[in-house]
């Protein structure tokens, strides 16, 4: 498992706000709330993606007509990339540039996105280039 920072291009910080993971500006003492994200490569390219020493995962969750990121308590070392239950956790990333997306696996062509506004939650869109949705983030490792 590895930690990476992530930072959309508006340089909004991921953190979580109850039990929620947000995007927003943090300044001074609040710079210790941003949360890593700990990577588990399964393929080239792919991944699980989990916060909080892999101890929450980012899912992508049908619910009904809706497609939802869900944070789910489940640890990301128990993960398996061959298991059809746990694609839902499983993300491709492409890199452009400087820049990185991350798309769902289980649901294609759903993007891990910020809204323009500060401390909205972290979702899912699948108008990647639509411009209220912010869909290309900095991925550095930690």
């Amino acid at each position: 498992m590895q930690a990476f920072r992530i930072w959309d291009v508006n340089q909004k910080i991921f953190y979580l706000r109850n039990n929620q993971l947000v995007a927003g500006y943090l300044q001074g003492p609040n710079t210790k709330l941003e949360e890593k994200i700990d990577v588990v490569p399964i393929e080239p390219h792919t991944m699980f993606l989990g916060i909080h020493g892999g101890k929450l995962c980012l899912a992508c969750v049908k619910s009904g007509d809706e497609i939802k990121l869900k944070l789910e308590a489940v640890n990301i070392t128990d993960l398996n990339q061959n298991r059809e239950q746990d694609k839902r956790f499983a993300f491709i990333r492409s890199d452009n540039g400087p820049t990185t997306s991350f798309e769902s696996a289980a649901c294609p062509g759903w993007f891990l996105c910020t809204s323009l506004e500060a401390d909205q939650p972290v979702g899912l869109t699948n108008k990647p280039t639509e411009s209220i949705k912010v869909t290309k983030f900095y991925f550095q490792q930690d």
